[in-house]
């Protein structure tokens, strides 16, 4: 009867220790003999000590930080270049049997893609087509990480540093096209306020009395601020009107 009951706690005792729990969001993979044997869904599952063995992986989506990366542009410019890759496991099976360290793995792939495109393309397409080549990115990756099992959803680059002379020199240019478009902006304006300047005089010449009647205006305007002088410019033929006026009646 005693040996009945170590018999049945020695079992008990086996299938304690041979419960593996299973999270939602991870898979397992049971190993018989250290041959990949099956895939384990969530929940407890047994693997039998010395003759079985389990390795969970995560399925969730992972965010990988690509270290700062020195890269050179097609046009000769040292930049350094950073960036964030997203990406889950499609297959559990394929991430553990295919790589050893599928994390380490498409961090080394993602930093060697990124220093290859940045060296394909210049300066001014690295900053003004920072998605695009990031999605180019995001294409070759996920194209050679699908053998271990991995899909890339995202790539982002974070940042595009360059050198501090670099810097100096895109101020520059960027001051120099805000100057040449505030000239192009005032030479229109000129430009409008002449046609109208000249349409408003064919229009004033047109008129009989309209020039008497803007310069009446402009009297008005002017005099309403008791701070102002008004100075009229009386032509020479009228002032010697006036004085002949004056002789002929002293006579």
């Amino acid at each position: 009867m005693a040996i009945i009951y170590i018999l049945l706690a020695v079992v008990l005792f086996i299938l304690i220790i041979s419960i593996r729990q299973v999270n939602q969001y991870e898979r397992g993979l049971k190993f018989t003999f250290g041959r990949f044997t099956a895939i384990m869904e969530p929940g407890w599952r047994l693997v039998f000590p010395i003759v079985q063995s389990s390795q969970k992986v995560d399925m969730r989506v992972k965010a990988v930080d690509v270290p700062d990366q020195k890269a050179i542009t097609r046009d000769n410019v040292s930049v350094t270049v950073n960036a964030v890759i997203y990406y889950r496991v499609q297959s559990a099976e394929k991430a553990i049997l295919e790589v050893e360290n599928f994390r380490y793995a498409i961090s080394q792939y993602a930093q060697t893609t990124m220093r290859n495109i940045v060296g394909e393309v210049t300066l001014d397409e690295l900053l003004a087509n920072r998605e695009k080549l990031a999605e180019r990115i995001r294409e070759i990756v996920d194209k050679e990480t699908d053998a271990w099992g991995l899909k890339v959803s995202n790539v982002e680059l974070k940042d595009v540093s360059l050198p501090s002379d670099m810097e100096r020199t895109i101020a520059k240019q960027a001051e120099a096209e805000r100057e040449k478009r505030a000239v192009i902006i005032n030479s229109e304006g000129e430009l409008a306020a002449s046609k109208n300047m000249a349409e408003a005089a064919r229009v004033l010449n047109a008129v009989p009395g309209a020039l008497h009647l803007r310069t009446l205006q402009s009297i008005n305007d002017i005099s309403s601020d008791q701070s102002n002088t008004v100075v009229f410019t009386v032509p020479l033929e009228i002032m010697k009107a006036f004085t002949g006026f004056l002789q002929n009646g002293k006579k």
